[in-house]
C-alpha cells in the first residue's frame, strides 16, 4: 500500500485541483495543456538552477515550489484525462531508483560513485537495448529520447559525449580547432549571403563545434554562459547607472569606455588586495 502524502503535498494536490476545477476553477489554469506548459517547466527547472548557483535557501525554496508546482499540474491534467496520476509518477521514479540501485535495495556492491556511475548505466543501457531492439540506428534513437527535453546546449554536450564514447572523435584537440575556425568561415559567408535560415543553420554548426571544445577542456559550456550572462548584467548596470538608466542617443565609444571602466571597477572590487590598506 503506498504511503499517504504529507499534509503539505496533500494541499498543493487539492488546490491545483480546485484551480482545474470547470466549475469554479481559474480560467487560465483550465485552459493548459501538458504542450501549452512546456516553457514554464523549461523557465522554472532554469530558475532553480539560477536559484542554486546563487546559493540562496530562501530562493531555491522559492524555485523548487514553482518546479513542484508544473509536476503536480500536469499530473491533474493526466488524472482528469483518466492517463495516469502523481501517484503513478511517484511509483514510477521509485521503481527507477530501485531498479538501479542495486548496491541498495538488493546484493549487488558497488563502494565509490564511480562504480555506482558505471552500475547506473550499465542497467540503463540494458533497459534501452530491451526498448529499442530491432532499431537500426540503437545509438541515436537512445539520444533522441535523452535530449528532447533538454536546452539545446545541454543537448549538444550530451550528443557529443556520447558520440565520442562510441569512436565518433577527433585524433587531437588541433583538430577541434580546425573544425571551429571551419564552421566559422561558413557562418560568415551564410551571413553574407544574407540567407537567415541558412545562417542559423551555420550558427548552430559553429555552437555545436565550440561545445566540442568544451568537452576536450573538461569545461561546462552551460556554466560558462550563465556566468557571462551575470558578468554581463553586472557591468551593464553600472553602465545604466552612470548614465542614469538613459542609453539613448550614446555613441558606442562612450559607451564602451563605461564599460571598460565598469569592468575594471568590478575587477578591482573582487580583487584579493581590495579594501586593505
Amino acid at each position: 500500500m503506498a504511503n499517504a502524502p504529507s499534509d503539505a503535498i496533500q494541499r498543493l494536490i487539492d488546490v491545483v485541483a480546485q484551480l482545474r476545477d470547470p466549475a469554479t476553477g481559474c480560467p487560465w489554469d483550465l485552459e493548459q495543456t501538458h504542450a501549452s506548459l512546456v516553457p514554464y517547466v523549461l523557465e522554472e527547472a532554469h530558475e532553480v538552477a539560477d536559484a542554486i548557483r546563487q546559493g540562496s535557501d530562501a530562493h531555491m525554496k522559492e524555485e523548487l515550489g514553482d518546479l513542484l508546482l508544473q509536476v503536480v499540474l500536469h499530473a491533474q491534467i493526466a488524472r482528469e484525462q483518466q492517463r495516469f496520476d502523481l501517484d503513478a509518477i511517484a511509483d514510477g521514479i521509485s521503481d527507477k531508483l530501485i531498479r538501479r540501485h542495486p548496491h541498495v535495495f538488493g546484493d549487488a556492491v558497488a563502494s565509490t560513485s564511480d562504480e555506482v556511475r558505471r552500475s547506473w548505466e550499465a542497467i540503463k543501457l540494458q533497459e534501452q537495448a530491451e526498448a529499442l531492439a530491432g532499431s537500426s540506428s540503437p545509438l541515436s534513437d537512445r539520444l533522441r529520447t535523452k535530449v528532447r527535453g533538454l536546452p539545446a546546449l545541454a543537448g549538444a554536450m550530451t550528443i557529443s559525449k556520447k558520440a565520442a564514447k562510441a569512436g565518433f572523435e577527433w585524433d587531437d584537440m588541433a583538430g577541434v580547432w580546425e573544425k571551429v575556425h571551419e564552421e566559422l568561415d561558413e557562418l560568415k559567408e551564410a551571413v553574407a549571403s544574407g540567407d537567415t535560415g541558412h545562417a542559423q543553420e551555420e550558427l548552430g554548426d559553429l555552437l555545436f563545434t565550440l561545445v566540442n571544445v568544451a568537452r576536450w577542456c573538461s569545461i561546462e559550456p552551460e556554466e560558462g554562459l550563465a556566468g557571462t550572462n551575470q558578468r554581463f548584467l553586472d557591468r551593464f548596470s553600472r553602465v545604466e547607472a552612470a548614465l542614469e538608466g538613459d542609453l539613448q542617443g550614446r555613441s558606442i565609444n562612450e559607451l564602451q569606455a563605461l564599460w571598460k571602466q565598469a569592468k575594471a571597477a568590478i575587477r578591482a572590487e573582487h580583487s584579493p588586495t581590495s579594501g586593505s590598506d
